[in-house]
């Protein structure tokens, strides 16, 4: 219930913490799992203090752990244990701090951990997140590398060494991150999310030297895997030695074996690149001389033939093929026009031997009536019809002087 206060009538102090340890004493027990990044220990007074930090975050809390809670642990608890404590919210009103009063402290082995981290790679693994069609190529000669490791570690060392020895004028964008321990992983993230929004990174190498299961478990974080999953920029993973294996080496685009071989993966070589170029350019002067030679070697061949050493002969071989064939289309011209005359001639006199003209001039004639039809039949005339008569040379006129006799 919300209290009733104003300026004029505000509550003290001490209630209002009095009510906040109210509202907390009514919660119950829970498990909690941290790591203990300080341990208090204080014999006399019969009590221990520790601080639990989430590994994935910047957040910690004090467990207070009386002495029956604590001794049968204090051999195997210490700071940078990864810890599960059964214990209750506690408010104490005098100083307004919260705390959790530990009744139970257990250690995370080494097996529950691993039992962990395959369910996790099983999760992801499913997810698609390491599948190696989303995996990109590395660029051949970055423009800026983002390089994300300890400050001042042997892993900085070997990646910044060796790449310049390999390429001298290549740069680097260093962030400098705690790679183990409660603060490695958001100061992970915060880093390759700085490197991944920077626009002239190219790729980013997280690197670190090697170490225990414990001391590399930040880079097998839900929270780390996923934000290298979701850049845009290649990552490239380089933790510990080829043996470990955390799950960021799963999700980044390349695994390297080791720092040192991260910058080999990274950073071309100038005296290789050189030799290759040198090789290439040979290669090249290899193959147009050879061709060169070739063509020069066909050409001297097709000069040598007949026909380039003297052209003038093909001219006058082909000259006089084509007098032969002009002579003898002439001729068969010819002959063919003298038939065609003949033929003509022999066609025109029996036309003329068939024309009705030639009939006529044999002394026949032709009788039309005056609509100028042909009188082919006696019976189609009568006495006194008039006719034509047309002869080889005119006509005249006639009438019929008897009938028509059978």
């Amino acid at each position: 219930m919300a209290l009733n206060t104003s300026a004029e009538a505000p509550i003290p102090v001490s209630e209002v913490s009095r009510l906040i340890g109210g509202w907390i004493d009514r919660l119950g027990a829970v498990w909690v799992e941290g790591q203990v990044i300080q341990l208090s220990p204080r014999p006399g007074a019969g009590v221990a203090f520790l601080t639990l930090r989430d590994p994935s975050r910047d957040v910690s809390i004090t467990v207070t752990c009386f002495r029956q809670v604590f001794e049968p642990v204090k051999d195997i608890i210490t700071e940078g244990a990864r810890v599960v404590v059964h214990a209750k919210p506690v408010w104490y009103e005098r100083n307004g701090s919260l705390s959790l009063r530990a009744a139970e402290i257990r250690p995370v082995g080494i097996g529950e951990l691993l039992a962990r981290l395959e369910q996790l790679k099983k999760k992801l693994m499913a997810e698609g997140l390491f599948a190696s069609e989303r995996k990109r190529r590395l660029p051949f000669l970055p423009h800026r590398i983002g390089l994300v490791t300890g400050r001042a570690s042997d892993a900085e060392r070997d990646v910044l060494h060796t790449a310049r020895e390999r390429w001298p004028a290549v740069r680097f964008e260093v962030r400098n991150v705690a790679v183990q321990g409660v603060r490695a992983v958001p100061q992970v993230i915060e880093a390759v999310r700085e490197l991944d929004a920077h626009p002239e990174v190219d790729v980013i190498i997280v690197t670190r030297g090697g170490g225990s299961m414990e001391d590399l478990l930040p880079f097998s974080d839900e929270r780390l895997v996923r934000t290298v999953a979701e850049a845009r920029t290649p990552v490239v993973s380089a933790i510990g030695h080829e043996a470990d294996a955390p799950l960021l080496d799963l999700v980044a685009d390349l695994r390297s074996r080791t720092p040192t071989h991260a910058a080999k993966d990274t950073v071309p070589d100038v005296g290789e690149e050189h030799e290759r170029v040198r090789e290439l350019r040979a290669r090249a002067w290899r193959v147009i001389t050879g061709r060169l030679e070739r063509e020069e070697r066909g050409l001297v061949d097709v000069m040598s033939r007949p026909a380039m050493a003297d052209p003038h002969t093909l001219v006058e071989e082909r000259e006089e093929d084509i007098a032969f064939l002009l002579e003898r289309a002439r001729r068969t011209l010819g002959h063919r026009l003298d038939r065609a005359e003949d033929e003509l001639s022999h066609t025109h006199a029996r036309i003329v031997a068939l024309s009705p003209a030639a009939t006529l001039q044999r002394g026949y004639a032709v009788l039309q009536r005056e609509d100028g039809s042909v009188v082919r039949d006696a019976a189609e005339v009568a006495e006194g019809d008039g006719l034509r008569a047309r002869v080889a040379e005119g006509e005249f006129g006639v009438t019929v002087t008897a009938g028509p006799r059978t």
